[in-house]
């Protein structure tokens, strides 16, 4: 058995990863850690669905939870696994951060983005970016994995193919995605529920949203090195949860429909989670509660525009069902245990 510990266990983000653990035949879960307001909690007064579990709510000592856990998930704000992956990692731990403190293989871009100093630079380059259509075999070999955010999820996988493939004119790439509330996190969904629930709002626009360096990094790898640049969008929906990215590229001359479909189902063939629908368009209710991502596009002969839809649960492949996709491909489990 696996031994799970889940630090930052009364967020969205933390609840969803003790509801899938809870109910994964591989995993025992050891330890649950939260804010001092928590300790001494029991997790089922918590979360009545997990009334299989007797487990209380423990102060955080690095030390204990080294000693009992294979794997720590660290479902924490942004800055506070850096204080936290150097102890478990020397401890050889194995780790999976939610949060963005590893993803940038830049420190710099890290700070002028996040606006705090990095103090961890040195497991910058010992983390795995983990998306696991991309970095598999990586994501087998590592110690640390930097689990990806929600919107560069969808965006990436959405356009991994056509950029690889060399299918699109690199130079424009637009961006317009919607999220439901639960991806600001459980205290500001809370208050948009409050004050705006039947509201629909973009918000962090025009180069402003901290996941944009995210996937330029990554979309550049996919481009071989060459520098991308996007123009993204978001939106915040009332809707609970679920993940729409509408993206917008110039096609390259000559290039027909089928052989953008021939290169997405060539791309993630061998992908338990990706489904590429060829003759409609996904939809958010189509992922819900799952770990799927379903991709489909159409083209605009009339401004040679490729318009893909990549649809995912922001709080599944969008963050936790992610990360136990990523701690199965680590420990050699099939990826899809505990996850269909």
């Amino acid at each position: 058995m696996i031994r799970v510990g889940i630090i930052g266990i009364t967020g969205y983000t933390g609840e969803e990863l003790l509801r899938i653990l809870s109910k994964h035949t591989n995993v025992k879960i050891t330890g649950l850690y939260a804010r001092k307001s928590f300790i001494g909690q029991d997790i089922k007064k918590l979360y009545p669905c997990c009334n299989n579990l007797n487990l209380t709510i423990e102060s955080l000592n690095l030390d204990q939870v080294s000693a009992k856990s294979d794997v720590v998930f660290l479902a924490l704000p942004h800055a506070v696994a850096l204080n936290i992956v150097p102890t478990l990692f020397n401890r050889r731990v194995k780790i999976i951060d939610l949060s963005a403190d590893f993803r940038l293989h830049n420190q710099y871009i890290y700070e002028q983005w996040y606006k705090v100093t990095h103090t961890a630079t040195q497991y910058l380059e010992k983390a795995v970016y983990g998306l696991s259509e991309l970095y598999y075999d990586q994501i087998k070999q590592a110690t640390l994995i930097a689990n990806p955010g929600c919107y560069p999820t969808s965006i990436i996988l959405g356009c991994a193919p056509v950029i690889k493939n060399n299918l699109i004119d690199l130079d424009e790439i637009i961006i317009d995605a919607k999220s439901g509330i639960s991806g600001a996190g459980r205290k500001n969904a809370q208050t948009y529920l409050k004050t705006e629930s039947q509201n629909f709002k973009s918000y962090n626009i025009a180069g402003q949203h901290r996941h944009i360096p995210e996937i330029e990094q990554e979309l550049s790898m996919l481009a071989k090195g060459r520098n991308i640049t996007i123009n993204f969008t978001p939106h915040i929906i009332p809707i609970e949860r679920g993940m729409l990215s509408t993206i917008y590229m110039n096609l390259k001359n000559n290039v027909k429909k089928y052989m953008i479909l021939e290169k997405y189902q060539e791309f993630y063939s061998k992908s338990s989670f990706i489904k590429i629908n060829d003759t409609s368009l996904p939809e958010t209710k189509d992922v819900l509660n799952t770990n799927f991502c379903k991709i489909g596009f159409k083209i605009d002969y009339r401004t040679k525009k490729l318009i893909i839809i990549s649809v995912i649960d922001n709080l599944m492949k969008g963050a936790s069902g992610q990360a136990v996709q990523n701690m199965n491909i680590m420990f050699g489990l099939k990826e899809t245990t505990g996850l269909l």
